[in-house]
């Protein structure tokens, strides 16, 4: 059962609406059930000519208003429509003024037994739905308080719909994203956008978050999007930056400004307070545990270039690097101990055999990086080709290290399911960080799918921000990794399908944990996911052979590439083995490509 409260100011025009024929005659046999009063002292009276003398209701609704007088609500008038679900069965007349008897009393505009509450009606002109309304004054002079009726609403709907059997809604646990309002559907459509304003910049905020690893970058992701940012300021210190809003530049008003949306009215997760989370210094913005060498390599390569394009001095390009999270040691001259001869770099918990933290010098990463040609082009001096592009096998390791990120957090989500489902919640959410980095840097139409209709799955309810957590840290390290080193080229079907299969089995975990714990708006959501998910791995059958493509149902693939099958082993389906990044197929597929 679905609740929405809308607010008015006039009585009158609402009545006539409920007691009329409806803008398409829709209306049927509209009557009181239940109220203030007894439902047939509130009953409107029939005019000679077949209307509805609405005059005496109209007055018994406006009376305490007019008595509260300044004091009263800008829009007095308190509208709450209930719908039941098309295959719910057809409540009676009395069932429908239990439950909004129930509701007025939990929203407490109406306590059951309070003799001075507030007047109110419901009206019933359909099977499906009725409609209560209530003016916003008691009978003894109290404004009554309305705040959270929403949240009070959506409780009541839940229960009505487990005492009466009625088809389960989500919670109201304020994990859905704020939907486009009517206005702004209609004119996007008139302008010729496929999409609302409001949906296009949340993607654009979920996947420069997903991607940044400082707040600056953050704001530099948005502009090179083509987004507009303004932040809000904070009134004691002019200087601190208290929130932003972003814009559409095409998207306007009809007298010019721009139409901007803060972060909070996206989706709960991305206000500013709640994105510092992702940039706090409990956690390195990418750590090196359990990385290729390879991965860890292009990582550098790209972060060490990048800041070094920014930078105008040695001392710029030092603190470009700290701020990226890079460690960094220099080399000092024997003779000048103030001047820097070398450098090298390196990720937090990246280590060799031995367990010393694994360096690489500027020169080992690319000749354009060494100390020397970089000083060049810091004097204006023209220095060799850059040379920072992936190779096959660099792209080859960064999506096999997000498969293992992957199936790392599958294997501690499905420990903590039952024991400690508060534990899983990060790695839910990081999740979705993961999702936006691989769709934007691969461009695979599937993956954008997968994590738009992931939305919701990823938060915790309540927009409380998850404890951080060794599985959601490794999950947005790799999607840090897959935003700052993506390239314009596809990455190929077959390293694509790795990534999608191991992702596959972690959104089908995600998807029985929520179910579980009957949260059954962020199950859906992951299973829609998955079924874009399962499409990857579709466009990628031709790589099989005949007999496996008919065999291997996406589960199966998924579960071959994951070291921890969720399930038995099934027949036909190949098992991990100890020479496969992740498991045997991988191994299959490696060979295949080289």
């Amino acid at each position: 059962m679905i609740g929405k409260v809308r607010r008015g100011t006039r009585v009158e025009g609402l009545l006539r609406y409920l007691f009329g024929p409806g803008t398409d005659g829709e209306h049927r046999d509209a009557h009181v059930v239940a109220g203030f009063d007894a439902p047939g002292e509130l009953e409107p009276s029939w005019h000679p000519n077949g209307g509805r003398d609405l005059r005496q209701l109209d007055a018994l609704l406006t009376q305490p208003v007019k008595q509260l007088g300044e004091r009263s609500y800008r829009k007095p008038v308190w509208h709450l429509s209930l719908r039941a679900a098309p295959e719910d069965p057809i409540l009676t007349d009395a069932q429908w003024a239990r439950i909004t008897d129930q509701i007025m009393d939990r929203v407490g505009l109406a306590p059951d037994g309070d003799p001075d509450a507030v007047r109110w009606i419901a009206v019933r002109h359909a099977d499906d739905h009725i409609h209560v309304v209530a003016t916003l004054a008691r009978t003894d002079g109290i404004r009554p308080d309305v705040w959270n009726d929403g949240h009070l609403v959506r409780e009541a709907c839940r229960a009505a719909e487990d005492e009466y059997g009625l088809r389960r809604t989500a919670p109201a646990d304020r994990t859905a994203a704020r939907r486009a309002t009517r206005a702004e559907h209609e004119k996007a459509r008139r302008s010729g956008r496929t999409e609302d304003p409001r949906t296009t910049l949340r993607r654009h905020v979920q996947e420069a978050a997903a991607a940044a690893r400082t707040e600056s970058e953050f704001y530099e992701l948005l502009h090179e999007a083509g987004v507009l940012v303004r932040h809000r300021y904070s009134q004691r210190n002019p200087n601190q930056v208290t929130g932003y809003a972003v814009a559409l530049p095409a998207y306007r008003t009809a007298s010019g400004p721009a139409v901007w949306y803060g972060g909070g009215k996206l989706a709960a997760d991305l206000t500013l307070p709640k994105l510092r989370t992702r940039w706090s210094a409990n956690s390195p913005p990418v750590s090196g545990r359990g990385l290729d060498e390879r991965t860890v390599r292009a990582y550098l390569r790209t972060t060490v270039r990048q800041a070094a394009d920014s930078s105008r001095t040695a001392a710029d390009f030092l603190a470009h690097l700290d701020a990226a999270g890079i460690i960094v040691k220099t080399r000092r001259s024997i003779q000048d101990p103030n001047s820097i001869t070398g450098y090298a770099v390196t990720l937090p918990d990246h280590h060799d055999a031995q367990g010393q933290p694994a360096w690489y010098s500027g020169g080992k990463l690319a000749a354009a990086l060494s100390w020397t040609n970089l000083c060049r082009a810091w004097s204006g001096i023209p220095s060799p080709t850059p040379g920072v592009e992936l190779s096959a096998d660099e792209r080859r390791a960064i999506y096999n290290d997000a498969a293992r990120a992957a199936a790392f957090a599958t294997a501690e989500i499905r420990r903590h399911t039952v024991t400690n489902p508060h534990a899983a919640r990060d790695a839910c959410w990081a999740t979705a960080d993961l999702l936006h980095s691989a769709a934007q840097a691969t461009g695979n139409h599937h993956l954008a799918r997968a994590a738009d209709a992931y939305d919701r799955a990823a938060r915790a309810p309540h927009g409380r921000i998850p404890h951080p957590t060794p599985s959601g840290n490794r999950l947005r390290s790799a999607a840090r990794i897959m935003a700052i080193a993506r390239t314009s080229g596809s990455p190929g079907i077959q390293i694509l399908t790795v990534l999608a299969a191991a992702m596959l089995t972690l959104i089908d975990t995600i998807a029985d944990l929520h179910h579980l714990h009957r949260r059954e708006a962020q199950s859906d959501g992951a299973k829609a996911a998955r079924r874009s998910l399962s499409e990857v791995i579709h466009d990628g059958t031709p790589w099989f052979t005949a007999d496996q493509s008919r065999q291997q149902s996406p589960v199966a693939v998924a579960m071959a590439d994951v070291p921890h099958p969720w399930a038995p082993p099934v027949l036909g389906v190949p098992q991990p083995s100890p020479g496969g990044v992740p498991g045997t197929r991988h191994s299959q597929l490696s060979r295949r490509v080289r």
